[in-house]
């Protein structure tokens, strides 16, 4: 991964989907609450993926010199609140490895989903997947409308057109 992601991009690995401009970890498209410093920690791990990030670098980076804190501690209950997050172990990990004495490593394959603008809050939360090419109606690389939108579009345009309906009916 490069080694200076830009705060627009997205990050996809398995079933979860990391925000680094709106700060959100997503499950399914659902949001998982994550506090800051374990989400940084996440962040950086995803930038290095495959890489082990030592214990120093992810120190250097999250926590100022100036600052005066149980790093150890700090850090391990980070971890501890990305694992949980993931739904991942200690004993067989799937995303976040612990290299004894050295630091940390992720594991699982990460996509950069997108590097887009920021988009209006109606559609900030909706993932727009690409369309396979064998999908049926659908060309290759564009765009798939979720259903969720298109349920949410068809009940406006409903009652759009009841509205115009009882307008027309009164007058």
């Amino acid at each position: 991964m490069q080694e200076d992601l830009h705060h627009g991009v997205r990050l996809r690995f398995g079933i979860f989907e990391l925000d680094l401009r709106a700060g959100e970890l997503r499950k399914h498209g659902l949001r998982i609450r994550i506090q800051e410093q374990p989400f940084q920690v996440l962040a950086l791990l995803l930038e290095h993926s495959g890489d082990v990030v030592t214990r120093e670098e992810l120190q250097k980076k999250l926590w100022p010199a100036d600052t005066f804190v149980d790093f150890d501690h700090g850090l391990n209950k980070a971890i501890s609140k990305i694992r949980e997050a993931l739904s991942d172990s200690v004993e067989s990990p799937r995303f976040v490895e612990t290299v004894a004495r050295r630091g940390y490593r992720f594991l699982a394959e990460v996509k950069v989903v997108d590097i887009a603008p920021a988009r209006s809050p109606e559609f900030a939360t909706l993932s727009h997947p690409v369309a396979e090419a064998g999908d049926s109606g659908g060309l290759a690389g564009t765009p798939a409308v979720p259903k969720r939108f298109l349920s949410s579009l068809t009940w406006k345009v409903s009652a759009f057109v009841l509205l115009l309906l009882v307008v027309s009916l009164s007058a």
